[in-house]
């Protein structure tokens, strides 16, 4: 097994912050009980206009699942110009720098 990490991020024009924190709640307890994910961080710019997250997934077929469902959803409602990164994680060094995991 192989940590996998994924970025998404989309242009976003609001809400930001608490607003954001309400108008998601449901999506975000959705992507909770996602198969394969330990956590994501909500991310949010508001001078970027970009809204996202960084999440860690136990292995790279979680993370390819997610995606599979999650980018026709972000579509569904109007999201374009969507960038996602996959990436493994090295944990031999992140338990010398103390990544949660």
């Amino acid at each position: 097994m192989s940590l996998t990490l994924l970025q998404i991020d989309f242009p976003h024009e609001g809400p930001w912050g608490d607003e954001m924190a309400g108008a998601f709640e449901g999506l975000a307890r959705d992507i909770a009980a996602t198969p394969g994910l330990r956590w994501k961080i909500w991310t949010e710019s508001r001078d970027a206009g970009r809204a996202g997250g960084i999440y860690l997934f136990d292995d790279a077929a979680s993370a390819a699942a997610y995606l599979a469902i999650h980018v026709p959803r972000l579509e569904s409602f109007g999201v374009r110009d969507i960038r996602t990164l996959e990436m493994q994680v090295n944990e031999q060094l992140d338990e010398i720098t103390r990544a949660p995991h």
